[in-house]
């Protein structure tokens, strides 16, 4: 068990937390969420020691080891892929090489003797003999093949490395895991690896993500950081994030009297229960769902983006055909002989193991980029807008966001007051109008340019990597949002749950041609038949 106990942060008169009291348990998964700079990342280095808290302690039972994925992706650059992983396990790594120094010893005497049975006995305690073959099965399942395993990390790219901490973060079956976002970088088989992974794994996890699906596969527990306080409740994210905003609804509801709103909250238990059986901690969740108090559930108090994305005009049923369209570059074929019709209605998710041959895509679509060769025309009543994954350009003026955001509005619509409208949605409330735009972060950049996409009432958006800085609260209302229009939508997201919910065709881009079906996301990565089609595009 590890435990925060009457814990406090404060950085000068900001407050992150204030006595904190919260305990995890061997066994349980918990998942930590709070909204951009509520201190996320933040409580996990003091639950590993990495920075102290203002005030309180952090408690682990004794002879517990704790493993941390490690952020800085240079650290062990010089180390061998396969002794990166292996040094996930501190006192094992220590007892292995102060045996081999000894053993190379020219002298050997009879106290090195000694030590080295010492050291022997730890080593087998320890199924130190297994540490090696153990650590490449690690690698191999997140998709380090065995000819890198000898390489040192500087050799591996930053995707590869990502995969090779996280590796030596879960060797060694340790007591305690903390992950701060594990699935960054990683491929959705590299990603149902580690779900698999940690559904099997007996001991505590303390995990940062952005994933819906992840959090809601792994989790038992959601950790809430919000509002100076930090809170536990049982079930996964989408358990939590259903029950506090049904909770919401009835504290409105003042006319409820208590006894229905107790009814009500505890059939939404029940029918949460029994749909708990997705995952293979189904029965464990199941019994845990089946014990929560109804007065555990309460209302949360974040804030969700009012994404409302209005057509200022139909489309009509020419939307867009895509003819034959080449793309290379740096003498890297990205697409070739792309040819589809976009039909009325459709939300098409583009999927490719290479990132770029996307961008491209939407970058040509878009007009900011020229195809070697093809065309594509879209229909006569259709008006884009698009969200392009690097949005800098966008913000290099240090004009505020009133005046940043009334630059793309048609001239009969710079009215302060209709501009401040669409900032107000996406959370920009106050004084936080007159921000200059070049010095937002990250989210808050990306808030804007949902801001900018609404302002344009387009019947066609074009989003690259949509979910990219933002919390899990805008992720959810964009969600939402996309799901709601009536539109068509051209995207591409790492986000599991997000392109299962919005899309109803996939279309796939490989060197060697393109996969297009008429299907969601889950049933396009099950399909047997597209696996084989993929096996021949990809060969």
């Amino acid at each position: 068990m590890i435990a925060a106990n009457n814990l406090s942060l404060q950085f000068g008169k900001r407050v992150l937390f204030d006595e904190v009291n919260i305990k995890f348990i061997s066994g349980n998964c918990y998942g930590v969420i709070g909204a951009n700079g509520a201190g996320k990342s933040t409580f996990l280095k003091i639950l590993s020691g990495e920075i102290d808290p203002t005030r309180g302690n952090i408690s682990i039972d004794p002879g517990k080891r704790m493993a941390v994925l490690r952020q800085n992706h240079y650290e062990f650059d010089e180390v061998p892929v396969l002794d990166t992983v292996m040094q996930g396990h501190s006192k094992l790594w220590s007892i292995m090489k102060e045996k081999d120094a000894i053993y190379e010893k020219p002298d050997f005497s009879e106290a090195d003797g000694i030590r080295a049975s010492e050291l022997e006995g730890e080593f087998s305690e320890m199924d130190g003999w297994n540490a090696q073959s153990d650590a490449a099965a690690l690698l191999s399942g997140l998709g380090i093949t065995e000819e890198d395993h000898e390489k040192l990390v500087k050799e591996l790219n930053g995707n590869q490395k990502v995969r090779v901490l996280l590796a030596q973060a879960i060797f060694g079956n340790p007591d305690i895991l903390i992950l701060d976002e594990p699935t960054n970088d990683l491929d959705i088989h590299t990603v149902s690896w580690l779900e698999d992974f940690l559904l099997d794994f007996k001991n505590t996890v303390i995990v940062v993500s952005h994933d819906r699906h992840f959090l809601d596969t792994v989790c038992t527990h959601i950790v809430d950081i919000d509002f100076r306080a930090i809170k536990l409740f049982t079930g996964n994210y989408s358990f939590w994030y259903q029950s506090s905003q049904l909770a919401l609804s009835q504290r409105s509801a003042s006319n409820k009297k208590a006894e229905e709103k107790k009814k009500e909250l505890q059939e939404f238990i029940s029918r949460f229960s029994a749909n708990a059986s997705k995952s293979k901690q189904a029965t464990s969740r199941r019994k845990l769902l089946e014990k929560i108090n109804v007065d555990d559930i309460q209302p949360s108090n974040r804030k969700y983006p009012a994404i409302i994305y209005q057509q200022k005009r139909t489309a009509g049923d020419q939307i867009l055909h895509v003819e034959n369209l080449s793309f290379s570059a740096n003498g890297t074929t990205l697409f070739h002989n792309l040819d589809f019709y976009v039909n009325k209605g459709d939300k098409i998710a583009f999927l490719s193991k290479d990132s770029l041959a996307i961008t491209s895509l939407f970058q040509v679509l878009t007009s900011e980029a020229t195809a070697d060769s093809g065309e594509f025309k879209f229909g006569q009543t259709i008006t884009t807008a698009y969200l392009p994954l690097n949005n800098e350009e966008f913000f290099q003026s240090d004009d505020n966001l009133i005046d940043w955001l009334r630059q793309f509005a048609d001239e009969e619509n710079k009215d302060e007051i209709y501009v401040r409208g669409f900032l107000g949605k996406m959370l920009f409330s106050g004084e936080e109008v007159f921000k200059q735009c070049n010095v937002l972060s990250g989210g808050e950049k990306v808030r804007c340019m949902i801001s900018r996409m609404m302002l344009t009432g387009a019947n066609v958006l074009i989003l690259d990597e949509p979910t990219n800085h933002l919390d899990l609260e805008s992720i959810t209302a964009f969600n939402n949002a996309l799901k709601d229009f009536p539109g068509t939508v051209l995207f591409t997201s790492h986000d599991h749950e997000f392109t299962q919910t919005v899309a109803n065709r996939i279309i796939e881009i490989t060197p060697n041609g393109f996969i297009d079906k008429l299907m969601t996301y889950d049933e396009y990565i099950n399909s047997e038949k597209v696996s084989a089609q993929k096996e021949l595009l990809y060969a």
